[in-house]
């Protein structure tokens, strides 16, 4: 949780070369509780040094991690970047964020599926009706059929509070 702190204490750019690999490399730590303080640091990096930062410094090292044949290195790969979405602004989290976290959804790793499932709740309320309707809707119809029991809960879960979120937004207009 000091990452950011430092971040901000060293500057952009200081980070960016001495310090960033480490950071993302713990998205691949053996303890879960490091690799989940690995994601929330992202999102806060994300926050403090901007959407176009986190697109051309975490982003492709997030996307190698995402690739790896550890399904607990792609789970937290798509949790940090739903994290990171949250602390984006719409337009790139839309355009650069949405896109990877939809193709994860044909993952082999149940476990992987149902955070693509939970990410999507996470970060849907941030998008218009259409992305809404055209991209997250048709995923998570895909997800609330999968074999696994998981991953069709947490995709109903998602679902469902999507559509609520969305019913009173159309209601208050």
């Amino acid at each position: 949780e000091r990452i950011p702190l430092l971040a901000k204490q060293l500057g952009k750019e200081f980070f960016t070369d001495r310090l960033l690999s480490l950071c993302v490399g713990w998205l691949g730590d053996d303890i879960s509780s490091i690799r989940e303080a690995a994601a929330k640091d992202l999102k806060e990096l994300t926050a403090l040094l901007g959407s176009e930062w986190s697109v051309s410094n975490l982003l492709p090292r997030v996307r190698q991690v995402m690739e790896h044949s550890s399904y607990l290195r792609r789970m937290n790969a798509v949790r940090s970047l739903s994290l990171m979405a949250t602390a984006m602004d719409v337009y790139t989290a839309q355009w650069e964020v949405l896109p990877i976290l939809l193709e994860m959804h044909c993952d082999p790793v149940p476990n992987v599926r149902f955070n693509v499932a939970k990410g999507l709740g996470l970060i849907g309320p941030m998008f218009n009706p259409l992305v809404y309707e055209g991209q997250i809707v048709t995923i998570l119809e895909l997800l609330k059929e999968d074999s696994d029991r998981d991953v069709r809960f947490f995709a109903c879960q998602a679902s469902d509070s999507l559509r609520a979120t969305f019913n009173k937004k159309m209601n208050e207009n």
